[in-house]
């Protein structure tokens, strides 16, 4: 008999600590771009992060749809329909690595254009796009790996490679940006090759054949890819509409605070982007656990690992939103090198209301995880399209034309409590549906 709760606590502590490790990361790189290029390095990355999310998002969406349907075929004992999983997988990643890297040699200048860079950001913003989008097969195949690893009962493994390419990220980072002088071009550059070593990481148990899965001799199959990208699409939705989300909060906070308030949204980005690192840790360490019960039919099981996923949910929340309360302040000094006082007063407001989001944010991961992992990928879906297009963007220009600054702040965490509601009332009417199938 499985013990779920030490199942689970070793899934989200591990993938959790990975996470964090990204996010140390991202924070810190962000801190270097502020500190070397000042205000305007820091517009750029968030000029360009959008494109990051849809990368990001691709890699996650083949990666958790491939893992996902993988752990639902081996609870089910079903080895060469697994191996058939992982050989879609990676046609999938294939196809869209190569389309990313068609935009970045033929269309980044383009691109950054449409994304808001004026005459004094385009090298900039251009300069980290075209690098970011080369470096795609990385992150895409990084992705993938990490998933099946976790998925295949092997979560220290694709944590040590996301600590590990995480590190290395930090410290070429430093030596590429101040000791070799290539300003944001050092940080993208450090930025892709740190999932090159992840992937070093993870090749010798490839190598020696230390996982249960396997590339076959067959062709792409439609109708198996298709599966994969709609369990997927969830995960997707939520990178891919928050880089879209970005690029509108940056068109509202250009014409409220100008290019000062784009680089104090920066400081607030990049900060979320941690704080949602470390529920999608959670959220990954929940899944394989879910997809491995949900296969076997053990419900019992489900259950008990959505409920210690909610209420770790809940302490980690109380925690990221205590430090960011009373540390605003600091953080935001750190950030802000050139001692500018209208972003410092602009990032430090920013950050107090825009987290008050933090339970309902991690609510909203955790139940679309859940409905992901039990093969309920349209409730997922619908819950991610609400929190990233279909209420955040009506909620932000409502907010911003009546309360300015503020408004653009408080949109975050209306439309993630607003969202949390309709997942609750999605969970109720899943259960009410099971609940009449049995007693059929």
């Amino acid at each position: 008999m499985r013990n779920i709760r030490k199942e689970f606590a070793k899934y989200a502590a591990l993938n959790i600590l990975g996470q964090a490790a990204y996010a140390c990361y991202t924070v810190t790189d962000t801190f270097l771009v502020a500190a070397r290029v000042g205000a305007d390095g820091l517009a750029a990355l968030n000029l360009a992060f959008p494109v990051f999310c849809f990368v990001s998002g691709t890699g996650l969406m083949v990666g958790v749809g491939g893992g996902t349907r993988y752990a639902i075929a081996k609870g089910r004992g079903e080895d060469d329909q697994a191996n058939r999983i992982f050989t879609n997988a990676t046609c999938l990643a294939l196809g869209f690595s190569a389309l990313y890297v068609l935009l970045g040699l033929l269309c980044s200048v383009p691109l950054s254009r449409l994304l808001g860079a004026d005459d004094s950001l385009l090298g900039l913003t251009n300069t980290y796009l075209r690098t970011l989008l080369l470096f795609a097969p990385a992150f895409l195949a990084n992705h993938l790996l990490q998933s099946f690893f976790r998925n295949d009962a092997r979560p220290s493994l694709a944590m040590t490679a996301l600590i590990t390419a995480s590190v290395c990220n930090i410290v070429m980072a430093y030596v590429f940006i101040f000791h070799l002088g290539l300003g944001i071009f050092g940080s993208i550059l450090a930025a892709g090759l740190a999932p090159v070593i992840g992937i070093l990481v993870m090749t010798p148990s490839l190598i020696l054949g230390k996982n249960q899965f396997c590339l076959i001799r067959m062709l792409p199959e439609a109708e198996g890819m298709r599966a994969i990208l709609a369990i997927g699409v969830s995960p997707f939705l939520t990178e891919a509409t928050s880089g879209i989300v970005m690029f509108v909060f940056n068109c509202i906070i250009l014409r409220l605070a100008g290019n000062v308030g784009v680089a104090a949204f920066s400081v607030v980005s990049v900060i979320s982007l941690a704080v949602v690192a470390i529920y999608t840790g959670l959220s990954q360490g929940e899944q394989p656990v879910l997809s491995r019960s949900f296969g076997a039919e053990e419900h019992t099981s489900v259950r008990a690992a959505l409920r210690y996923a909610l209420w770790t949910m809940l302490l980690i929340s109380a925690v990221i939103y205590g430090v960011l309360y009373f540390g605003a302040e600091p953080i935001v000094t750190a950030f802000n090198s050139e001692g500018n006082a209208a972003l410092q007063a602009h990032a430090a407001a920013g950050i107090r209301r825009y987290f008050l989001a933090c339970p309902f944010l991690g609510f909203n991961i955790v139940l679309a995880t859940y409905f992901i992992s039990t093969e309920h990928s349209r409730a997922a879906q619908t819950i991610s399209l609400l929190r990233g297009l279909i209420v955040l963007i009506p909620m932000a220009f409502i907010l911003s034309a009546n309360f300015g600054m503020t408004g653009v702040w408080l949109a975050y965490p209306a439309t993630e409590a607003l969202v949390a509601l309709v997942g609750v009332v999605l969970f109720r009417l899943r259960k009410t549906k099971e609940r009449d199938i049995l007693s059929r």
